[in-house]
């Protein structure tokens, strides 16, 4: 039992590694394909663009496609074949003779991390004790936090002192090695019942989409919509403000405090409930982004890093962990693509709906706009969380007493013939 009650076992500590190098290599690949589609492949702007967004839609089809299978197929297989995939479209980019062909590897690479990044995510759960639910997965959180900081440190580097082939190269090493430990990996795969295969076979809405997981799902959109204005215009904005040094450490200061605060509000998840820590997600989220709006120093600068990284990043895992808890056994693999799906959406819409923002407002505009958003998800949450479940649970109820009615009304016609 006490074995049982560990949190960091073997199991959770690889699955966390290899989340880690996963999420690495798509944030080391995002921050120089479009430099590098525009410098080796003389591509316009709008298509160095498309080249790096069309990557989110792949991602999107897989998280869509394989929360299903996940489960029917089963998790080994999964993460087994799609790292594989990942390894294949990795090595691929080495072959890129114009922006067509491009596209499509981005595409088909997109897909790959969605599948291996899935697959993580469902697995991961069956090595966390269920009394250590919220904290086990804002440990499991850190590796895609610290990834999101790393790759693009790495990636910048790499770019600066070598060629496009030899961070090909060094991406390739990295995912045969994970490969390796996908397939070394003792995944612990879920028995279905017949009718639980049957439902997730079936081709209907409910065998792609978790729908208790829709609200969460909803939420996640428009905090991932909110956070993408820093990934798509720090840059920008920081060099329209002369700040171009702080803003290089805006995403250190951002791991830096994921790293400190990730298990304390895992734990405080755990004990106090999903709402002592969804609540100043929302409030430092709005404050983080209000902040950069005003910033005209270096310091306020990293401070509104400090405070984005508790509130998106605190929010990232914590929703996640919220999302477990309102599914069922059996559709894990479903609910978490269900709410990745609406995080990866809100990052890939919204650097195009702020890109319109800043053609009519000004940056510091454009982040309180931003800001807004936070403070909206805080009220709905507030609103509707909870209703939602207990909406659903009547309709299960009614659903239920009606199959009771109908089956007695067969017995007594049996009855009387």
């Amino acid at each position: 039992m006490e074995k049982e009650e560990k949190l960091f076992n073997k199991g959770f500590i690889s699955i966390t590694l290899i989340n880690f190098i996963v999420y690495l290599v798509y944030y080391l690949l995002m921050v120089i394909i479009a430099v590098i589609a525009q410098d080796n492949l003389h591509a316009t702007l709008s298509q160095a663009g498309l080249a790096s967004g069309i990557y989110i839609i792949g991602t999107l089809l897989a998280r869509l496609l394989m929360g299903k299978k996940l489960e029917l197929v089963g998790r080994k297989a999964v993460l087994r074949y799609g790292s594989l995939f990942y390894l294949a479209t990795t090595i691929a980019y080495l072959f890129i003779p114009g922006i067509g062909v491009l596209y499509g590897v981005r595409l088909l690479n997109g897909f790959a991390y969605g599948t291996v990044s899935t697959a993580t995510n469902a697995i991961v759960t069956a090595y966390i004790p269920q009394s250590k639910n919220g904290e086990g997965i804002n440990y499991y959180g850190l590796s895609t936090s610290l990834a999101a900081a790393i790759g693009p440190f790495i990636g910048m580097i790499l770019l600066n002192l070598t060629n496009f082939y030899t961070i090909i190269i060094f991406s390739i090493v990295l995912i045969a090695a994970t490969t390796v430990a996908c397939w070394v990996f003792p995944v612990k795969n879920i028995v279905l019942t017949p009718e639980h295969r049957a439902s997730l076979a079936a081709h209907t809405l409910d065998s792609y989409i978790e729908k208790k997981a829709l609200f969460i799902t909803f939420i996640a959109f428009w905090m991932g919509l909110a956070y993408s204005s820093v990934l798509s215009f720090l840059s920008s904005y920081a060099q329209a403000i002369h700040l171009v040094d702080a803003a290089s450490f805006f995403f250190v200061v951002y791991a830096l405090v994921i790293t400190a605060t990730r298990p304390l509000s895992g734990r405080i998840f755990d004990a106090k409930g999903e709402n002592y820590v969804m609540y100043p997600s929302y409030f430092f989220l709005a404050a983080g982004l209000a902040a950069l709006s005003f910033t005209t120093s270096s310091w306020l600068l990293l401070v509104s890093g400090a405070l984005v990284g508790l509130g998106y990043g605190t929010f990232m895992s914590n929703g996640q962990a919220v999302c477990l808890k309102t599914c069922d056994s059996h559709r894990i693999g479903i609910a978490l693509s269900t709410y990745f799906v609406g995080l990866d959406l809100g990052l890939g819409v919204g650097p195009y709906i702020f890109g319109i923002l800043r053609s009519h407002l000004s940056f510091q505009s454009m982040y309180l706009v931003a800001a807004i958003l936070p403070i909206a998800c805080a009220i709905v949450y507030r609103l509707f969380y909870k209703k939602s479940d207990v909406i659903e649970e009547v309709v299960e109820e009614v659903t239920a007493t009606t199959d009771t009615i109908v089956h007695s009304v067969h017995s007594v016609e049996d009855s009387v013939k």
